[in-house]
């Protein structure tokens, strides 16, 4: 296996918690429910793969500027996972007290183009500073300290995050009616998502803090 390819026990461990938080309510899959049920199964894909380039475009940014930071200053990368594990525990807590929200927004006079719900799922990503937020705190928890091929071994994450995300996003765009009633009818299915969420992003903070407060 390549050098810059993290261990199995790491891809899986990621794996998981991309799964999760793929499957868990949110402003992509908002979107991408709304799109398709409103314009079609081509703008929900549109806006899928729109969402899908925001994460490459998150990866990239977060590996180039988390491998300097390794370099020049391993104690503030050290300060950063453990931040970023103080994060996730405050976003499990904010999954479980209030939920994920899930919105579908109504059909707009005008139809949109395929370019512009492909725009606007990009912009969700970009400009949506939880994303940034999230990205920047998460990924570092899946690199070690020191590790010289810390910069790929974060984009092979990146790239894994949207290997796992895109059969997902296909479903729920192929399943968007389905799912948009069966969220109105049983608000327990969002809550049991989030939950899920919660105990996933928690359970990886406690890892990190654990591991931590034995060094």
């Amino acid at each position: 296996m390549p050098a810059f390819v993290p261990d199995l026990p790491v891809l899986l461990a990621f794996a998981v918690a991309t799964l999760v938080l793929a499957i868990t309510p949110g402003p992509d899959m908002a979107l991408q429910l709304s799109r398709a049920i409103n314009y079609g199964r081509a703008h929900g894909m549109a806006a899928m793969f729109g969402a899908l380039t925001g994460i490459l475009v998150h990866t990239t940014l977060v590996a180039l500027g988390i491998s300097v930071l390794i370099i020049a200053a391993p104690p503030l990368f050290l300060a950063l996972k453990i931040a970023g594990a103080v994060y996730l525990i405050w976003l499990a807590w904010q999954a479980v007290v209030h939920g994920g929200g899930l919105r579908i927004a109504a059909a707009a006079i005008k139809l949109p183009t395929l370019k512009q719900s492909f725009a606007t799922g990009l912009g969700i990503n970009l400009l949506n500073p939880k994303v940034v937020l999230f990205f920047v705190t998460f990924l570092p928890q899946f690199v070690e300290a020191h590790d010289p091929m810390a910069t790929g071994k974060l984009f092979a994450l990146g790239v894994e995050f949207v290997l796992v995300s895109l059969p997902i996003g296909l479903l729920i765009v192929y399943a968007a009616e389905w799912l948009a009633a069966a969220f109105k009818r049983s608000r327990w299915i969002e809550r049991a998502l989030n939950w899920g969420f919660a105990a996933v992003f928690a359970s990886f903070a406690a890892i990190i803090l654990t591991a931590q407060a034995k060094h």
